[in-house]
Parts: structure tokens; C-alpha cells; sequence
């Protein structure tokens, strides 16, 4: 269990990063949502010991990460959402020189965790390729073998699947889920699908603050019977304040779909529409005056 209390954070420019965020993060993978700015790498940054908070705390099992940083580095892989690589070099060479980094040992060992890691990421035939012709669903799954080093307690990837193809981000998909069957792994991401796909818990986050938890089908249950749609135009957004509100609007075979919540039909051109974890994110950022763009 990862437990994190009342943390906070302000940067030297005024920015509040981090506001009161208290979390509690058990074995599997959680999802943390939110906008660009929300807070979501600088929670991250704080958990991988790479910043400290102003107050609060961080205890995973039996470690105080704030006290004892480098008991949790021992324990900790981290994807960064922007990470850099030796360019000349193949995955083979690297990930035995970051093994040796993480005290991964003895050499024999080493080399069978750094060959276990390649077969299980999907980069054993590419593994004496130079790193710098790789794709970016290739660096991102070099990416993930570098943070699997060393058999991590806890796992951080922020923004992981940003730019990968479908097939790519598919396959991301399904090996982050079995890592998941045993640590703890938190996925960091603005991308709600991958949430909806991978995490039976999650949060929403906002202006550095913690805005909703739960279970994403409970989280579901509470839209349920209170959303509609048609097609409209986006202009018509103060026509259902009365009645409702605009979730949001995106166009779908050249026509803009309204999504709007209210407890009845806001008039008799709408239809009723089962709720998706999208809805329930715009839903939080428009209670909470978070402002996203839906279309």
C-alpha cells in the first residue's frame, strides 16, 4: 500500500502544484487523470523522491520515502513522461549498464534479468540494434524494461502511451496489466481510455488537487440514466443551463454530438446515452470550474 497525506507543493514562481493531495494506492494499477498543469507530474516526481513536498507525507509498506528516499529508490521503477537514452548504443548494452547502476548482481544474474526483460518487453530480436533507430512505441518499451529493473515494489510511468500507435499502445496496454497482477504501478496519463482499460481504481486530478477517487464503475454509476445527446452546435452550451449541463461535444462523421447531464431530457431532440469514464472526467472538471477543452 502506498499512502500519501495531505501533500503539498509550491514552485518558486507562486505555482501551487500540489494542494492538500492525500492518497491511498493499493497493489494494482491506479489511474491518475487530469488536464496538462493538473499536478500530475509533480505528484510523481514528488513519490519517485525527485522533489520534495513543502508538507505532508509518503509511506509505501514500511517506508517513509520523505525520511528515507534511497529505501524506496531501491525499490522503484520510474518512466518519466520525457526520458533520454544513449543514442549509440543497443538495449542489450544499456539496460546491463543501468542493471550495474541499480546494483543488480551478480553478473550472471544480471544478464539473465537484462535478457528476461527484453523477451518480456518485445525487444529480444531488436536488442543488438542501435537504441536511436528504435520507434517511439520501441523507446517506449525500453522505456518500461529500464523501470522493470531490479523487481520494483512500486511503479511509476507518466504519460506512457502519449504518441504510440494502436498496435503499439495496445501491446503497452497488456504488458503494463500483467505487471500489475503484483506491484503497485500508477499510471499517469490524460488519456482516459487507457484508465478505462487497465485500472479498477483510479483519481481525477485538477488545479493540484485530488477532485474525485473510486472505482471507475462506480464512478460510472453515478452518470447513469443522466446523460443525453444529439447533434447540435456547440454555441447552444448556455441554452441547457436551466436544465442541464454541456459534458461535451466532439465532432463524429462531420457532425458535432452535444453530451449534456441533466436529471430529464433537456428538450425532445435528445436521446438518452450510457455514461463512459470521458463523461465522468469532463463531468469533475466542469464541478470544479477545471477547464479542459471537450471537443
Amino acid at each position: 500500500m502506498l499512502s500519501i497525506t495531505h501533500l503539498n507543493k509550491t514552485y518558486s514562481n507562486g505555482v501551487k502544484a500540489l494542494v492538500d493531495v492525500s492518497l491511498d494506492i493499493p497493489t494494482g494499477m491506479f489511474g491518475l487523470l487530469g488536464p496538462n498543469g493538473a499536478g500530475k507530474s509533480s505528484l510523481m516526481r514528488t513519490i519517485a523522491t525527485l522533489q520534495p513536498p513543502d508538507s505532508g507525507s509518503v509511506i509505501c509498506d514500511d517506508i517513509d520515502v520523505l525520511k528515507t528516499p534511497d529505501r524506496l529508490r531501491e525499490q522503484l521503477g520510474y518512466l518519466p513522461q520525457d526520458f533520454g537514452t544513449y543514442p549509440r548504443i543497443t538495449p542489450l548494452e544499456l539496460l546491463d549498464h543501468l542493471a550495474v547502476l541499480k546494483g543488480v548482481g551478480p553478473a550472471n544474474h544480471r544478464r539473465a534479468a537484462v535478457e528476461q526483460l527484453l523477451v518480456q518487453t518485445n525487444l529480444w530480436e531488436v536488442r543488438k540494434r542501435r537504441i536511436d533507430s528504435f520507434s517511439g512505441g520501441m523507446r517506449q518499451r525500453f522505456g518500461i524494461a529500464q523501470a522493470l529493473l531490479g523487481n520494483p515494489r512500486l511503479i511509476i510511468v507518466d504519460e506512457p502511451t502519449a504518441g504510440l500507435d494502436p498496435t503499439e499502445r495496445r501491446r503497452f496496454h497488456n504488458l503494463l496489466a500483467h505487471i500489475g497482477e503484483q506491484v503497485i504501478v500508477i499510471l499517469s496519463t490524460h488519456i482516459v481510455d487507457d484508465v478505462a482499460d487497465l485500472c479498477p481504481r483510479m483519481a481525477i486530478m485538477g488545479a493540484g488537487r485530488v477532485l474525485l477517487t473510486g472505482d471507475p464503475t462506480q464512478l460510472l454509476a453515478t452518470l447513469q440514466g443522466r446523460l443525453w445527446t444529439r447533434v447540435g452546435d456547440e454555441k447552444e452550451q448556455t441554452s441547457f443551463s436551466s436544465t442541464g449541463s454541456l459534458i461535451s461535444s466532439r465532432l463524429a462523421a462531420g457532425r458535432r454530438w452535444l453530451r449534456v447531464r441533466a436529471d430529464a431530457s433537456p428538450d425532445a431532440g435528445f436521446a438518452a446515452v450510457d455514461a463512459t469514464l470521458e463523461d465522468v472526467y469532463f463531468a469533475t472538471l466542469i464541478d470544479n470550474n477545471i477547464a479542459e477543452s471537450a471537443s
